[in-house]
């Protein structure tokens, strides 16, 4: 499940960025370090949130990143059932190429990883309230009540997978 794949086996690419799937125990070092080195600069270091980000969930996750040459521009992580819901799940979700269509191109990516892997009909997220706008573009509905989160509010959201990332 390394690169996601269209019908000829190519990698999917829109311009220079190129969507790559993997699992966990697929990940190199080399990408794992990549991933977690983005995921910290924004939520741990930009968004001055000192935080547990690595939760053991990564282990259960199919990360999902856009890849600019040897750059990873964008990553989430999708998880199946039971591992942090009772519906398939997509967190983590950072880019650092914002107001680009990056995040959307990357958020549509997760649904379809998390509708190909796992089987979803309907996604789980819990959502930054800030980025509340972002995800409702892409079809996510908040639930009500908003929560905090190691001192950030949160919202949570959820999409049925027909009407969300315009699949």
């Amino acid at each position: 499940m390394n690169q996601t794949e269209n019908d000829t086996g190519k990698g999917v690419g829109t311009g220079e960025l190129v969507c790559v799937r993997k699992r966990f125990d697929e990940l190199t070092t080399k990408e794992l370090y990549a991933l977690l080195r983005l995921r910290i600069a924004v939520f741990v270091v930009e968004q001055n949130c000192p935080y547990q980000d690595l939760d053991d969930r990564d282990q259960a996750a199919i990360h999902v990143w856009l890849q600019d040459g040897e750059e990873i521009v964008a990553v989430l992580r999708v998880m199946d059932r039971g591992v942090e819901s009772a519906e398939v799940s997509i967190g983590r979700v950072i880019s650092n190429r914002r107001h680009q269509g990056v995040g959307s191109l990357l958020l549509r990516e997760g649904i379809r990883a998390a509708v190909e892997c796992f089987g979803a009909d309907r996604i789980y997220l819990e959502a930054q309230t800030a980025a509340r706008p972002f995800y409702e573009c892409q079809g996510f509905r908040a639930l009500p009540g908003e929560f905090e989160m190691d001192g950030i509010p949160h919202v949570r959201m959820v999409c049925d997978c027909q009407e969300c990332g315009s699949l």
